[in-house]
């Protein structure tokens, strides 16, 4: 049985098809999310001017640095290192989306995760159900697109997991997109259905960890704050095989003849294996294998008059 509850978010409606290399992808801090400001926005909170990244990454600098819940939590748990941060930019979000990613990070901020304890986003923020404020949102079924309540809340698995690899946490369970996603790179997202697949986390550290999370218009942030700064760390994705995405028809009477529109963007199938390199603060390095992701490819849908 297929479930319904895979809460990815689309975003591919206005998304140009990108084609995933044949080569070798390696992704560090200073080149898979460059800090580069396309605006400078007042957080409606605190009134916070920082700049926009126009990609996801990592980031230092964050919206609630001078909110005095998170000071004070700060304090309490005694956690003043900011381990890592990361941002996740939604492209085009569907209203749905963007406020069921806004509605979950303001349940994650504020959470505690103990030595030695895992954490799990299911059972933390979950369940993503109409009773607990959530709309419907773009969530992949199968090869095919629709929407169900809570769609949109992998975004929040998927930066949590970026967190979580930067921060040299013990990754207990992360399950791939069905399809590839536009918001992170291919073997950096992650998805979860309640009660079915979840993202967990071990605390692998002698000191509590502060989980902070904020949702500004279309940018999602997350960070974990501790007592020692982790060691460096840098992704490599190896693509193993492609596909290419197929398309898709269905006529549009009010369009021109020979007239064709793209109602999504398409996004090739692949096969990536993916890893991170370590490097300690002693020189030493250390790989450790993140395992293999699988993704069909995402069709195009085309209008089109008619076929001919």
């Amino acid at each position: 049985m297929i479930s319904v509850l895979l809460f990815c978010s689309t975003s591919c409606n206005l998304k140009k098809a990108e084609k995933v290399p044949e080569e070798n992808i390696e992704n560090t801090e200073e080149n898979i999310g460059a800090q580069a400001n396309i605006s400078k926005v007042g957080d409606e909170t605190n009134g916070i001017e920082f700049g926009f990244p126009d990609k996801s990454g990592p980031v230092t600098e964050l919206p609630w640095e001078e909110d005095q819940k998170f000071i004070e939590a700060q304090k309490e748990n005694e956690t003043d290192v900011l381990l890592a941060g990361y941002v996740t930019v939604l492209r085009d979000p569907l209203p749905g989306e963007e406020y069921n990613v806004h509605l979950a990070a303001d349940s994650l901020a504020g959470r505690v995760v103990l030595p030695e304890h895992v954490f799990s986003q299911n059972n933390s923020i979950g369940p993503y159900v109409e009773s607990r404020g959530y709309k419907k949102g773009p969530t992949y079924v199968g090869s095919r697109v629709t929407t169900t309540t809570g769609g949109g809340v992998c975004k929040i698995a998927s930066t949590l997991y970026n967190v979580s690899i930067l921060s040299n946490m013990g990754i207990v369970e992360r399950h791939s997109h069905g399809m590839p996603v536009p918001y992170v790179p291919y073997g950096q997202d992650a998805t979860v259905a309640y009660g079915v697949k979840d993202f967990k986390f071990k605390n692998n550290k002698d000191y509590p960890v502060l989980i902070w999370a904020k949702g500004i218009e279309n940018n999602l942030y997350i960070a974990f704050y501790g007592k020692e700064k982790p060691p460096k760390i840098k992704w490599q994705h190896n693509v193993l095989a492609t596909t290419k995405a197929p398309r898709e028809y269905r006529i549009n009477p009010d369009l021109e003849e020979g007239e064709e529109k793209v109602i999504i963007e398409g996004m090739d199938g692949a096969r990536v294996d993916s890893c991170v390199i370590i490097e300690h603060p002693d020189g030493t390095t250390e790989k450790k294998n993140l395992g293999i992701s699988y993704y069909r490819p995402m069709p195009y849908l085309i209008e089109v008059r008619s076929r001919t």
